[in-house]
């Protein structure tokens, strides 16, 4: 499985404090018919922390129906990738399984957060995880986890069998293609995508291959089209689309994810301004930034 272009880290909408499913399938919709590659439900954008397990399975769910229905009218593959990571080893290979019984595609593993493992015991929870049959894509994210791991380290996790793509959400582009040119030199036929809006596009230009994206949440034919611009060397379009987007990317990113997207997607109609707590809802953009975005 080759996992390239951009995938949209899907926010969760709560209408009075429950999933609403009608309105995440729509979001869903949305997504599949403005081109993306991938939707990643239940992730740090997802709200997962907050999810019961039948909430989960919902998303989940509600996501591969809106996919396998756009690929039987179609005949384009939107990957379906749920976030199944914790911090826990056993409940990370419960929804390891229950993805894989689903039909996902691949599974969004975070590294774990909060008890900070040594080195054997991350590539242990890896090697556990891929055990149970499905893609998995590791997620190293520094900012959730408390751990930056060295490139080589992250190297060898995504070297393990069963792991297809990297989600390197360290915001620092000389760390992200030191890992492009670290797994090229092993063979390992893995690929690096972003995790961060705002550097994805040096990133895939210097040789990564594609975004798990928070932004394509509210311009999802703008970010493929960013991503495009990037992987082809469009420097025109590249310009046009930063111009545009950087304002709306540094408002996504001036609170905790994903209070800012969810108050850009109320503003434009698509989902209740509704975090579920700790998160609380924030400051609404300016009508500017959202305007005429597809």
């Amino acid at each position: 499985m080759q996992l390239t272009g951009v995938f949209t880290a899907l926010v969760t909408p709560f209408s009075a404090g429950e999933v609403d499913l009608a309105a995440f399938r729509a979001l869903c919709e949305r997504q599949v018919q403005a081109g993306v590659a991938g939707l990643v439900p239940c992730g740090t954008t997802g709200e997962a922390p907050t999810l019961s397990g039948a909430e989960w399975s919902a998303l989940v769910e509600t996501t591969l129906e809106v996919a396998r229905a756009h690929e039987a009218q179609t005949g384009q593959r939107v990957a379906v990738v749920p976030g199944v990571g914790t911090n826990s080893t056993a409940s990370t290979v419960d929804a390891v399984q229950r993805a894989r019984k689903l039909g996902a595609d691949a599974g969004l593993l975070v590294l774990p957060y909060y008890n900070k493992p040594n080195p054997r015991g991350l590539l242990a929870h890896v090697e556990r995880a891929c055990a149970e049959g499905l893609p998995i894509v590791v997620y190293h994210v520094p900012g959730r986890t408390a751990q930056r791991l060295p490139v080589a380290q992250l190297a060898r996790l995504c070297e393990v069998p069963g792991v297809v793509s990297c989600k390197e959400a360290t915001g620092d582009v000389a760390f992200g293609i030191d890992l492009v040119e670290a797994l090229e030199l092993r063979g390992a036929g893995v690929t690096v995508l972003s995790g961060d809006d705002f550097t994805f596009a040096p990133l895939v230009a210097m040789g990564g291959h594609g975004v798990i994206s928070v932004l394509s949440n509210v311009a999802p034919r703008m970010t493929v089209a960013w991503c495009d611009a990037a992987r082809t060397g469009d420097v025109a379009t590249l310009r046009d689309l930063r111009r545009r987007l950087q304002p709306l990317v540094r408002y996504l990113f001036a609170d905790s994810n994903p209070v800012p997207v969810k108050a850009a997607m109320a503003a434009m109609g698509l989902c209740a301004d509704e975090p579920r707590l700790p998160l609380a809802s924030g400051t609404r953009p300016d009508p500017e930034l959202v305007r005429g975005l597809q």
